[in-house]
């Protein structure tokens, strides 16, 4: 399952998700720690696990 970084615009706390992509598509998110709304998604970099296969 991939994982969001996100960052809470009113207490700006910074927090990950861990949700399937139907989730993260349907889905409101809240902050953890306030409950608020005013989230931002955080670009981070990601690693790719693959198959050594010739």
């Amino acid at each position: 399952m991939p994982t969001y970084d996100f960052r809470c615009e009113k207490c700006k706390k910074k927090f990950t998700l861990t949700m399937t992509i139907s989730e993260y598509e349907n889905k409101k998110r809240r902050c953890p720690k306030c409950k608020s709304t005013r989230i931002k998604q955080q670009i981070t970099s990601f690693q790719a696990i693959t198959s050594k296969k010739s």
